[in-house]
């Protein structure tokens, strides 16, 4: 009988499961779904009801028989400094996950209560939480620290934690695979460009950079996020118009990047057509969205010493070939040329070049999964302690 592991990728309002067959070398994709709009609002009241619903649809009504389950592997956004990789859940690491949630408010409490439903339906199958941050744990020194009090730092264990490291882990690997295989090992600059952006500049295989720090909201400019900002305009905001922190954080989580800059939309397919129709704000926007891509690209290669291929993934970065035209158009210094032939061409594929011969970069567009890279975690994890 075959043994399965069960993926689940808990978002802000969404959960991702997906189902793998772990006979043989490779994982086999049995099934996937995706439970979306939960919330108050929504058909799905809560993450835990989600999972119960994925779950018992497993069971009960789909091809599965619990026994089946060998483990199941759930995405967990902050792992901190206490949790460094993949890890087996127990209390202990469940509590650890708890406590995170105040880096992490949108997304570790939303894990833990999903890892919980686990534990009551299934109480006898292993869970592993597989981390975002864990990719990054490998940041030097001097990409991880703030320049604040060292002994502040240390305290209170302020530094660059980096995210999206499952997306920019799976990506950066595939991409390996497909690259020709030269005697250096190829640096690579991933852009994780959705709702949520992020960045990561990777040599041998490891984080050496990645935009989000402490929390999720530094970096690039984001969905409703602003991404980097001069401190000082945070106290401005405290100082001169009497602003909470609560509503400094809504400002900046919920009302900032793309849809503040814009006023109209938070989605780049809502800002593209409005810019096809002359909405000016619209395609500032976009402009920016661009821009500080690219910025984040010239300084990773200064930082990685050159690069061999750059991949876009993400609902922007897979999906929009204009946002991905303008991106590169602003790298042509770098010797970045896109084929605009194939790079229209590249929907819904899992990994697709389109770079023209002459580019002396490689460019590419593949599609972040997540839902493997956590099977992946999940059974390397359980050979190793077998």
């Amino acid at each position: 009988m075959a043994q399965l592991i069960l993926s689940l990728n808990p978002g802000s309002s969404s959960l991702k499961f997906a189902l793998y067959d772990t006979e043989g070398e490779s994982l086999a994709l049995r099934s996937s779904g995706n439970v979306q709009s939960i919330g108050a609002a929504g058909p799905c009241e809560s993450h835990s009801l989600a999972a119960e619903q994925v779950l018992r649809e497993s069971i009960e009504m789909g091809p599965l028989d619990k026994t089946r389950i060998q483990a199941i592997g759930c995405r967990v956004v902050h792992g901190g400094d206490q949790l460094k990789s993949s890890t087996l859940v127990t209390d202990v690491v469940l509590q650890t996950i708890r406590s995170l949630g105040q880096l992490a408010p949108l997304h570790n409490p939303i894990s833990a209560d999903v890892i919980e439903t686990c534990w009551r339906l299934l109480p006898k199958v292993p869970v592993v939480a597989a981390f975002d941050t864990a990719f990054h744990q490998t940041l030097p020194p001097v990409a991880a620290a703030y320049a604040i009090p060292f002994q502040l730092a240390e305290q209170q264990k302020l530094r660059r934690y980096g995210f999206h490291g499952l997306a920019h882990q799976h990506v950066s690997e595939t991409l390996v695979s497909l690259l020709p295989q030269n005697a250096d090992p190829p640096r690579i600059i991933t852009c994780h460009l959705g709702s949520g952006a992020s960045m990561c500049a990777i040599r041998d295989g490891k984080s050496i950079d990645t935009s989000m720090g402490l929390t999720p909201m530094e970096g690039l400019v984001m969905g409703t996020r602003s991404g980097d900002l001069d401190p000082g305009l945070l106290l401005s905001l405290i100082k001169n118009l009497d602003m909470s922190t609560e509503d400094v954080d809504a400002l900046l989580n919920h009302k900032s990047g793309l849809l503040g800059l814009s006023g109209l939309s938070d989605d780049v397919r809502v800002l593209e057509q409005a810019a096809g129709h002359g909405d000016r704000r619209a395609e500032f926007a976009l402009d920016y969205f661009s821009y500080r891509v690219a910025k984040y690209v010239g300084s990773y290669i200064a930082t990685l010493e050159g690069v061999d291929a750059i991949a876009f993934s993400g609902g922007i970065g897979e999906h929009s070939s204009t946002m991905r035209s303008r991106i590169c158009r602003r790298l042509k210094c770098f010797g970045v040329c896109l084929n605009e032939m194939l790079n229209a061409q590249t929907h819904a594929v899992p990994a697709a070049c389109i770079s023209s011969n002459e580019s002396k970069v490689a460019v590419w567009v593949i599609h972040a999964d997540e839902e493997l890279q956590i099977a992946r975690e999940t059974k390397t994890l359980l050979v190793a302690g077998s």
